[in-house]
């Protein structure tokens, strides 16, 4: 089988392997195309909890994207866990020379523990220097609420909250509903053209680290391939949804799910 395409990962390692940028590399591989990294951070943690984060120096993290991108193009972008300013920063000019217009960005905040793992000044750098390069952002529901200053209780707040995010500079906002209790979720789509919302039965489970992770880099590989935004979010969302519905009991805390639950190994491999 050949890669159909190549993604460039921008991310923090998750020692645990159930986020970050092991979930990413998880992700385009089991979706069978080709994954590339830019390390931001290497955290030690496990399914209860981030114990340290260590920052990789902005100027290592710019070589990684810039060297990489230089040898091998990617059709598609990426982004997760930036934890300062001078990360953002070094992202943003790097992005400018590799010149792609496929960047999703999951504005990673708090980890599924509770950790916070950005800073406001952070937050503030975010929205003024890689909003304007993104195509898709993908918050959560309270990601969406930092960086729009606004609270969300149902998904007219979702939707009012897009617009605002689309004010802001990105073309296009995926707003995920997992965070609302009750018993199905619904993602809301929002770009100029209109709106779509996905809605999918909530699956009662512990097993979700790495879930936004996930979905961030399926549709990046998706839109990778060709296929329109529209599409490649309902497959990232049927992707992410078979891989909690398939998961393993893994750890003590939030376990991660299933990413090869796409993959059949041929009669060779048996």
């Amino acid at each position: 089988m050949k890669p159909k395409s190549k993604i460039l990962i921008i991310a923090g390692s998750d020692s645990s392997g159930g986020a970050g940028i092991q979930a990413d590399i998880k992700t385009v591989t089991s979706l069978g195309s080709y994954a590339m990294t830019a390390i931001t951070t290497i955290t030690s943690q496990n399914t209860t909890g981030v114990f340290s984060v260590l920052p990789i120096n902005p100027k290592e993290i710019e070589k990684q994207i810039f060297f990489t991108c230089k040898d091998i193009k990617p059709d598609a972008i990426k982004i997760g866990m930036l934890h300062s300013s001078r990360v953002i920063n070094s992202v943003s000019k790097v992005l400018n020379k590799v010149n792609l217009k496929k960047i999703i960005l999951d504005p990673v905040m708090i980890a599924k523990g509770g950790t916070k793992l950005i800073n406001n000044s952070a937050i503030k750098t975010l929205k003024k220097k890689l909003f304007n390069k993104t195509f898709l952002l993908t918050p959560n529901i309270p990601e969406a609420e930092i960086l729009t200053e606004t609270r969300i209780k149902n998904t007219s707040d979702m939707i009012k909250s897009a617009k605002i995010l689309l004010k802001l500079g990105v073309k296009n906002v995926l707003i995920k509903g997992g965070h609302t209790k009750t018993e199905n979720i619904e993602d809301v789509l929002f770009t100029k053209k209109g709106i779509k919302i996905y809605k999918n039965k909530k699956i009662k489970t512990q097993n979700t680290h790495g879930t936004g992770c996930t979905l961030s880099s399926a549709i990046a590989t998706f839109l990778s391939c060709g296929k329109p935004l529209n599409k490649s979010c309902e497959l990232g969302i049927k992707y992410v949804n078979q891989a909690i519905r398939s998961t393993h009991n893994y750890g003590k805390g939030h376990g991660p799910i299933n990413h090869l639950n796409s993959i059949k190994l041929e009669n060779i491999f048996k």
